[in-house]
């Protein structure tokens, strides 16, 4: 009887000792599962690209203003009254067009008493004014019945042959702009055109330091003036060279260093300084290091990752 109580004693304690092993293990699956989680949770998920060769163009936009250079103005040639007005303000005159008739002041008091008087004597006291150059009337400053004296201003005539864009180009960026160099404008509504390079200004603005660049245009488009356009100046182009997107690249708070996030391996990435050089619309020009085309960059989910991270690549 004493035997098997004993042995009832030690079977009960064995099956104590393997419900707390057991339960130990059971715990400790528990922790390594959780460990694994955590793992998974740390990976941070990003998206990658390549780099490619690009053909990128530095350039810069600066304000230009359509004006025409050449203005005839019409004066007055004898003091009078003006009694007919050819002349309406924006039309299209040619050389040698009546635009006014002015009757002298002396006519318009006498009146026709000195041909009643002597039938041969020929006198109506009436001048022609006419246009000396082509263009549109662009100001006019007399109307029918007016009285004006010699030399007064009646109208102004712009040459639309001497129409041009005027670009203010800083005088340190003058290096870029060279006579007769192609330069691309843009009208507002979007609309492109042409231009070239003809002359400068012979002198710069005092405060902005900046010097007034004639861009010539085609005269036979009809733009008028004071019209404000984008001109866009190359500064430099590069073919072929190896670029990335805005994107990949990651810098320190004064934009002193820079750097990209490579991936080593599929779930690691580490930091590798690299240096710019110009940039063109979401594209940037890597000068070093030399990457490959099978290196994979990180483009998103890149921002804040320690020098080497665990990372999860996810489809973009």
């Amino acid at each position: 009887m004493k035997t098997l109580i004993v042995k009832y004693l030690l079977i009960k304690q064995m099956c104590f000792v393997a419900g707390i092993a057991v339960l130990l293990f059971s715990c400790k699956g528990k922790e390594k599962a959780a460990d694994d989680d955590a793992k998974v949770v740390s990976q941070t998920p990003v998206t990658v690209t390549t780099v490619n060769d690009s053909t990128l163009i530095d350039y810069i936009d600066l304000n230009a203003t359509s004006a025409t250079l050449q203005k005839n103005i019409v004066k007055a040639n004898a003091i009078g009254y003006i009694q007919e007005v050819n002349a309406q303000l924006g039309h299209n005159v040619g050389k040698g067009q009546v635009l006014f008739t002015i009757k002298t002041k002396e006519a318009q008091s006498i009146g026709n008493s000195i041909n009643v008087l002597d039938t041969t004597f020929k006198f109506s006291g009436v001048n022609k004014i006419r246009a000396s150059l082509p263009g549109y009337i662009s100001q006019l400053s007399h109307q029918k019945g007016d009285y004006v004296q010699d030399g007064e201003q009646l109208a102004v005539i712009s040459d639309r042959s001497s129409f041009v864009f005027l670009m203010q180009l800083p005088y340190e960026l003058k290096q870029y702009v060279k006579m007769g160099q192609n330069v691309d404008l843009t009208l507002p509504g979007n609309i492109k055109i042409g231009g070239t390079v003809s002359s400068f200004m012979p002198s710069v603005d005092t405060v902005a330091q900046t010097q007034g660049v004639v861009i010539k245009v085609n005269p036979a488009q009809q733009i008028p003036e004071n019209l404000v356009a984008k001109a866009r100046i190359v500064k430099s182009a590069k073919t072929n060279t190896i670029s990335l997107p805005k994107s990949a690249i990651l810098a320190n708070e004064t934009q002193t260093e820079f750097w990209v996030m490579k991936l080593i391996n599929p779930t690691t990435a580490v930091k590798v300084p690299v240096k710019e050089g110009i940039q063109s619309g979401d594209r940037v020009e890597i000068l070093s290091p030399k990457f490959s085309k099978q290196d994979k960059i990180i483009i998103s989910g890149n921002y804040g990752l320690p020098d080497t991270a665990k990372v999860k690549i996810v489809e973009p």
